[in-house]
């Protein structure tokens, strides 16, 4: 095994034990001691591959967010009837954004938790990697709202998915009053299919 292997075999062992530390106990769970351990190597073998643990759970939480898209892009094929109904469309993608949050809460909740080190930004691929997701809303936006510019429908999608998201984070946090799953799985639903409704106007302008 070359020098390149065995980074890269390190690098999977080390991304392996926090995405499971993430998902055991969260971000609280991730310490670099116990990651090293379960990975089998030497505490300061972590920094041979990664700069910081700020860059380890980056790179975890981003296979969150690839796991994320897969189930976005599930919930757009689910479906064949739906393609000529956009309307459907997002509320498909909200209810699929909830049960991923309601069957992975950890890591979903590390995604919104992590803050980098102070005076430190978020890289432009991880930035990059958040904006893949808005690329689902777009497709029914643009059938909804044909007349918006790119630029246009793209931050009217992280407004769609922001609303979507604060809809889903207090109702998983049981932050208003007890929403038992299946009546937040209906006013996540009926969330995006109102904004839906009044963005029709947009095509019959």
């Amino acid at each position: 095994m070359t020098t390149a292997d065995r980074h890269q075999a390190l690098r999977e062992a080390l991304v392996a034990a926090a995405e499971r530390a993430i998902a055991s106990e969260g971000l609280a769970g991730l310490k670099a001691r116990e990651i090293a351990r379960e990975a089998g190597c030497a505490l300061g073998a972590i920094y041979t591959i990664f700069p910081d643990l700020d860059a380890l759970v980056l790179t975890a939480n981003a296979r969150t967010l690839a796991a994320i898209d897969a189930e976005l892009s599930a919930a757009l094929v689910a479906d064949p009837a739906k393609s000529a109904d956009p309307a459907a469309q997002l509320a498909d993608l909200a209810a699929a954004y909830l049960d991923y949050a309601t069957r992975n809460r950890r890591r979903w909740d590390a995604l919104f938790a992590h803050r980098m080190a102070e005076g430190r930004e978020v890289p432009e691929w991880y930035r990059a990697r958040q904006t893949e997701l808005f690329r689902h809303l777009e497709t029914p936006l643009a059938a909804l709202c044909p007349g918006l510019s790119a630029a246009e429908r793209a931050v009217l999608a992280r407004s769609l998915f922001s609303a979507v998201h604060g809809v889903v984070s207090l109702g998983l946090d049981q932050k208003l009053s007890p929403m038992p799953p299946q009546v937040l799985r209906e006013q996540t639903r009926s969330l995006a299919a109102i904004l839906a409704k009044s963005l029709e106007q947009c095509r019959q302008a």
